[in-house]
Formats: structure tokens, sequence, C-alpha cells
């Protein structure tokens, strides 16, 4: 093993945290149980790595060998990078459960004047039998129509074409394009009554206690549920807004009114968790139900960035 793959070993060892280096390893299944054993986990991460690094050496590693090891640690930590979505076409297309036919494949970026630098790849998922494939975003912009043209060939599909979705939660921008939010998110079932889960209400509640606007809290959170339903939301962090419109006054003359470029505006709104916040806004009094379908068309749509022009 050459300085540069070991050098490569020993970076991609070292990210991994104490915690989930076991768990790693052992799905990477490139060094035995025997050889496992014979590493002391306990001593300085340093010293480790280099007992790792030297047991790959042993079982002569390739480059292959690494960039496998590279792609378990970034399934283990796929919240860390931002991923786009691309759709492709062809006619006609089939569909089938995506849920365990995902292809995970690493790109490390070249040319013929400098070596593939295997410490920025980009990665892409691809669901088989499906038009779909997730990126993660790329500094290297001129590089996309080669990773577009390698899609389509190797998926043969005849098209591409970037959607406006992107987020840090590959699971979410999975089950909102193939409209599985609503099974895939739904972790409990919801047994409260309509009345008890909107108004909070107790049935041990003292009696002479009143609540006021019954009637259109509960009308609230009907209006709430119709439009999210009562499973959790993917999980997006922003949804942007770009408004081009033309000044429009029933007033003669004006600087604006003689301008040609239309008005540019941008609005963004950001949460850890926007779906769930946009969700819990009327409910709470911040915002009148139903929401605008600007704001609560995002996974139905499949997409958290719009452009609002002049009809």
């Amino acid at each position: 093993m050459d300085e540069t793959l070991a050098e490569f070993f020993r970076r991609t060892i070292l990210k991994i945290p104490m915690t989930e280096m076991m768990t790693i390893l052992k799905t990477w299944n490139f060094l035995s149980e025997n050889q496992l054993q014979t590493v002391n986990f306990r001593q300085r991460k340093e010293s480790i790595v280099q007992d790792l690094v030297l047991l790959c050496e042993e079982n002569r590693a390739s480059l292959n060998d690494a960039a496998h090891l590279d792609i378990i640690y970034t399934q283990f930590h796929r919240h860390q990078k931002i991923w786009d979505v691309f759709q492709m076409s062809k006619a006609p297309v089939s569909f089938r459960d995506a849920e365990e036919n995902s292809v995970w494949i690493r790109i490390a970026w070249g040319t013929q004047y400098k070596k593939p630098n295997q410490y920025k790849p980009a990665y892409v998922v691809y669901y088989s039998q499906t038009p779909y494939a997730f990126t993660s975003s790329s500094r290297l912009k001129s590089n996309l129509p080669l990773l577009g043209q390698a899609l389509t060939v190797a998926s043969k599909h005849h098209q591409i074409v970037k959607m406006d979705l992107r987020s840090r939660y590959l699971d979410s921008l999975k089950a909102i394009v193939f409209k599985q939010y609503n099974q895939s998110f739904e972790t409990h079932n919801c047994t409260t009554s309509l009345q008890e889960g909107s108004l909070g209400l107790d049935i041990n509640m003292d009696s002479r206690i009143i609540h006021e606007n019954k009637v259109e809290k509960e009308r609230v959170q009907r209006v709430t549920q119709e439009i999210f339903g009562d499973y959790p939301q993917p999980r997006l962090e922003f949804a942007q807004y770009k408004l081009e419109t033309k000044f429009k006054s029933d007033l003669n003359g004006g600087i604006l009114a003689e301008r040609e470029e239309p008005l540019r505006c941008l609005v963004k709104f950001s949460s850890p968790h926007l779906l769930e916040a946009l969700k819990s806004l009327a409910p709470a009094g911040i915002a009148d139900a139903p929401l605008s379908p600007l704001l609560t068309c995002i996974p139905n749509k499949g997409k958290n960035y719009f452009k609002i022009r002049d009809k």
C-alpha cells in the first residue's frame, strides 16, 4: 500500500466517531472478526487508526476498498450533506417500491491533468426502476452535465432534469418524490379525539373551566389536519420564493410606472423542521387557517424553490 492510499484510509477512519467505529467496520466487512479483536479500542484514537491501517495493508486493501468504507460512513452521516434531486424521463416509466433498491455511487472528480480528488467526492443515490436520483451538492458545477449524461445512459433514460427540491435529509426527499410521507413517516396512530387533541383538553379537567373560541379552535385543527394529515412531516430546512412582477398603479407617471424590468423579491422561510413549523402556525394562533397554498403545497409539488411571475 503506497503512502497516498494509506493516508486516505487514515483520514477516512479518523472521521468515524468511536461510538460508531465497530458498527461501520463490521458493515464494511473487509477486516475479519479475529483481526478486529486484535485492536485495542480503549487506546487513543490515533493509535487505533494506525492499527487499523496496518490491518488494511496486511489485507492488501485497494482504493476501491477505501472508497467503499467512505460510502458506508456517508450512509451513516448522510445528513451532513445537502442533496439535490434529479428526475429522469423515458416512455414508458415503470415504478416499484424503492425502499431496498438503492445504489450508492461515489465519484472522485479528476481531469486529464489532475488525479481524482478522493477528499472531495460527489455521491449519487439511485433507486432502480424509478426515474429519480439524489446527488450530494458539488462545488464543481461544470461537472453536472457529465454527471447527468452518465446517469441517463446508465439508467437507460432519455432526459434528466434537476428538480427544485433540496435538503440535508435524504430520507425526506425520497419520501416526497415517492409520495411515501404519509406512510413511512407515520410513527403512531392518532387515538386522541379531535376535541381533546386540538384544545389540549384533559378528561379530568375542572368542569368550571371554560375555553374561549372552542368552535374556532376545532375548525382550525380540522383544517390543519385535512391539509397536513396527522402524521409527522418530511423534514426540510427551508422554502424559497422568488417573485417577479411588473409595477401596477392607478396613478399615471412615476419612475416605477415607466420601469420595464420587473420588480424582484426573494423570500425565504427557514426552520430546523419547516413543514412541522408551518403545520403548527394556525393551531398556535400565529396564522389564519388555512395557510396559503404556496406554503402547504411543498410536499405535493415536490419542490421547495418557487418562482412566482405575473400571469
